[in-house]
């Protein structure tokens, strides 16, 4: 467990470090050239570190164990980042759209676009290998913030992609109108994957159940063991990196309490080793005298089905 919380830690300052640098290098170019597109685009990076940081904020908060007040562990902290950093994405997308049509207006071609060329190459590079490893430490840790954080970065690769095409365009034909357009493109892109991350950490915000497969294969582990009698009311959810599950099975009412436990046991850690991170909690009830859930009435009647 430690040694996950260092690696998400090391992989959030690895963000904050990458994009303070080029929030620092394109300011500096785009004020020297004279390219708005490139001034906007130090803002949006400029957005992309406030994301690292808040990123950063919420995988130290949410490795915080359980306490007196959250029972339950901070994992909620990175959804809640999660959806602090789809708004601005869809901010940043908003932004670009603003600039590229006051643009149509009052654009020029502005000189000495080579040395803005250069950076948004250099700006492409770095925000690849960087999303790219946030991604990865996201998939391993099941963070949702560093998931954020990484889709957040891959998004601002689209955006550095259009300003590149854009100066380059200008460069060669003179034509400052083709900027804006290809940013208005390039924000519907940006758009789309901001209100994508907002669905997604809304839904865990609201305590969505898991998706169906999870849920029927959790099943099909407590049904692996013989001595279970079936089982019901299973309640799902995801906290941050942390999934958790509440279930009764049910078991023949004169077993002694000690097996019954080493089969709670078995199935824990069954259901740990196949989904990784997992909160179980089992309520053992004999099986006669319950009333089943539509829940498991569901799954049942996908189990039948599947076996038809």
């Amino acid at each position: 467990m430690q040694d996950t919380a260092a690696l998400k830690r090391r992989t959030a300052w690895l963000s904050i470090f990458s994009n303070t640098t080029l929030v620092i290098l394109k300011l500096i170019v785009g004020l020297y050239v004279g390219a708005v597109s490139l001034i906007s685009e130090a803002l949006h990076s400029g957005t992309d570190l406030i994301a690292a940081l808040i990123a950063f904020w919420a995988v130290r908060k949410s490795d915080a164990p359980p306490d007196l007040e959250h029972d339950y562990g901070h994992g909620k902290y990175e959804n809640l980042s999660a959806a602090v950093e789809a708004l601005l994405i869809v901010g940043a997308a908003v932004g670009i759209v603003y600039e590229a049509v006051d643009k149509f207006a009052t654009g020029e071609v502005p000189e000495t676009l080579s040395y803005g060329i250069v950076i948004m190459l250099v700006a492409i590079a770095v925000n690849f290998a960087v999303s790219r490893r946030l991604l990865s430490v996201a998939k391993l840790t099941g963070s949702q913030a560093l998931e954020a954080d990484g889709l957040h970065l891959t998004a601002d690769i689209w955006t550095s992609v259009g300003v590149l095409g854009g100066l380059v365009l200008m460069q060669l034909t003179g034509w400052a109108w083709l900027d804006p357009v290809i940013a208005i493109f390039v924000a519907g892109i940006i758009f789309r994957a901001g209100w994508r991350m907002i669905v997604e950490s809304t839904k865990e915000l609201t305590d969505e159940s898991l998706p169906p497969d999870e849920e029927y294969r959790i099943g099909e582990i407590i049904e692996t063991s013989p001595e279970v009698r079936g089982w019901h009311c299973m309640r799902t959810r995801k906290s941050g990196s942390y999934k958790l599950l509440d279930v009764h099975i049910l078991f023949d009412g004169n077993m002694h309490l000690a097996r019954v436990h080493a089969i709670c046991d078995e199935i824990e850690q069954a259901i740990r080793k196949e989904f990784g991170t997992f909160d179980v909690l089992i309520h053992p009830e004999p099986d006669v005298g319950h009333v089943e859930d539509t829940k498991v009435s569901i799954y049942q009647e996908a189990h039948g089905a599947r076996h038809e």
